[in-house]
């Protein structure tokens, strides 16, 4: 098996990513330490920044796994191999492996590259030849492969037949498109490695090892199509990190390597590797500077969380019932959500997960029950609030009784628009910490802003480690049947201090207020948090 990974060159054509040398320098690292056995680094001498990337990739990126791949076309028609610039930046980049790309749509060919057919044929075995004969290893990206075999299957499979006759390791089909499904894939490949065994004079089985794919997702099948290819014999399949990617994307590496390997039994990566599939694909998405997707396949955050009583009843008895793999094998971990649809399960698992026992507390576990589910009716949202739900199991358990760091006394908020158009907020609180009433003052660019600036004011000097804590994200969300200026608001604020989150929830008419909610609880699990450890 061929794990081929296009992400810095495929998946860099996704809206909104650009990618630094840095970047790319990085991307590289993780994805050699997951194992996958080619990385595709761009195309050097079209892109500045590409061509700089090779050179510094020469002396620092030392792959453990994977093999550095070049991406270029084949030589310009009517241009001899040798003379043609791309093929020369190319060989500059010193990889051991190059991937050329040419049309293999006869359409393409005479309408985009306004050349003969035969001339097409050409340019792919001079080029591939050239490039075999300098020592590297080489793969044939067959553009529109699919689109072109549907219009005349004999040619787009000749385009096939020359690169492999040249020497090229395998030609590899790309749905470029996208808008292929994985019958058509099966068929398609079944058809292909017929003619190229007549064409190259060999058998069916070897025919078809010497054949890749590469699936774009306009269909969203890009995943089931690649798994499809391989399942009819290709061994090199083409995939970007998280599905990044032109229009819709690519097909997900993760994904495809997961069905692959644990699905099918396939030996797809090291020994060792699969089990930074999370790490590595939440270390991409910063780099890209995309928030993961919470509900990806085998990585997302949500991929093993449960929700619903019955789910979580049978998870009480035996997790392997509600999961289609240990989540651990994947590094991701299993999550109980709390919401009005939790049972007495739910709770009691979710408080496992948080370090909270009620299964020998059958009373504290019916009030914790039945606030959630109260609390819910009214607009809170626990299964996206860990924080706020852990003090208040925290407290029931402890009947009421669990001690706050603080009490408030009071607070007030003034928002002033000044003569020269500046709005200023200023918060005052007035609070009781440690049997000392204290009064703090403070400014902010919100009303938000304000009251937690206060309160950390008010709070440092008897809980210096405040300083540490950040407001990494604030939420604010109209619910739904509350509309107008009175609507009920919920408000999810997300603190993070050392390396942890935490978030935390507030809902109340006055939007104020529910922050103040959400900033109370978020401050309060910190320090009791801090406490414990």
């Amino acid at each position: 098996m061929q794990v081929y990974d296009t992400t810095l060159r495929d998946g860099a054509q996704r809206e909104a990513i650009s990618y630094s040398v840095v970047d790319k320098l990085a991307v590289a690292r993780l994805l050699d330490e997951f194992g996958v056995g080619f990385i595709e680094g761009g195309w050097p001498g079209a892109l500045p920044k590409d061509t700089e990337f090779f050179r510094r990739a020469r002396t620092e990126l030392n792959l453990k796994h994977a093999v550095f791949v070049a991406f270029g076309s084949t030589r310009k028609a009517g241009v001899r191999v040798q003379d043609d610039a791309q093929v020369r930046a190319l060989l500059d980049a010193e990889t051991p492996a190059v991937t050329l790309v040419a049309k293999s749509d006869l359409r393409h060919v005479e309408r985009a590259l306004r050349t003969t057919a035969e001339e097409n044929l050409a340019m792919v075995r001079d080029t591939v030849a050239y490039f075999v004969a300098e020592g590297r290893r080489v793969f044939l990206d067959c553009e529109h492969f699919f689109d072109g075999y549907r219009f005349d299957p004999d040619y787009t499979a000749s385009v096939a037949a020359a690169a492999l006759g040249a020497g090229a390791e395998a030609a590899v089909m790309c749905d470029t498109n996208g808008g292929m499904l994985p019958s058509l894939i099966t068929r398609t490949v079944g058809e292909v490695r017929e003619r190229l065994a007549v064409a190259l004079g060999i058998s069916p089985e070897e025919a078809v090892a010497r054949l890749g794919i590469h699936c774009q997702n306009d269909t969203s099948c890009a995943v089931a199509n690649t798994v499809a290819a391989v399942e009819a014999g290709v061994p090199h399949f083409q995939c970007t990190a998280n599905g990044y990617g032109e229009r819709p994307g690519n097909a997900d590496l993760f994904a495809v390597v997961g069905n692959l390997q644990l699905k099918l039994g396939m030996p797809v990566l090291p020994d060792g590797c699969i089990e930074q599939m999370v790490r590595v694909s939440h270390a991409i998405a910063e780099i890209a500077n995309i928030a993961p997707d919470t509900h990806q396949a085998y990585v997302g955050s949500s991929a093993f969380a449960h929700k619903a009583g019955l789910h979580a009843s049978a998870i009480k008895v035996d997790p392997v019932l509600y999961n289609h793999i240990d989540p651990v094998v994947v590094g991701n971990d299993m999550r109980i959500l709390v919401t009005e649809m939790a049972g007495r399960a739910s709770i009691e698992l979710k408080a496992r997960e948080l370090g909270i026992d009620l299964a020998g507390h059958p009373e504290a576990l019916s009030r914790v029950t039945n606030r959630v589910k109260d609390l819910e009716a009214r607009g809170w949202s626990f299964e996206a609030a860990d924080a706020s739900f852990e003090l208040l199991a925290r407290a029931e358990l402890a009947d009421g009784a669990l001690p706050r760091p603080f009490a408030l006394e009071s607070y007030r908020v003034l928002v002033e628009h000044r003569e020269d158009g500046a709005v200023v907020s200023e918060a005052t609180v007035k609070v009781r910490v440690r049997g000392e009433r204290v009064i703090a003052t403070a400014e902010g660019n919100g009303p938000v802003n304000a009251l937690d600036e206060a309160l950390r004011v008010a709070l440092t000097k008897h809980y210096p480690e405040l300083s540490r804590f950040e407001l990494a994200d604030y939420k604010v969300r109209i619910l739904e049947g509350s509309h107008g200026t009175g609507a009920v608001t919920r408000v999810l604020v997300e603190t993070r201090s050392t390396g942890e989150d935490w978030t935390t929830v507030g809902v109340h008419e006055n939007v104020v207020e529910a922050s103040w909610q959400a900033l109370v609880d978020a401050l309060s699990y910190g320090l009791s948090h801090q406490v414990r450890v």
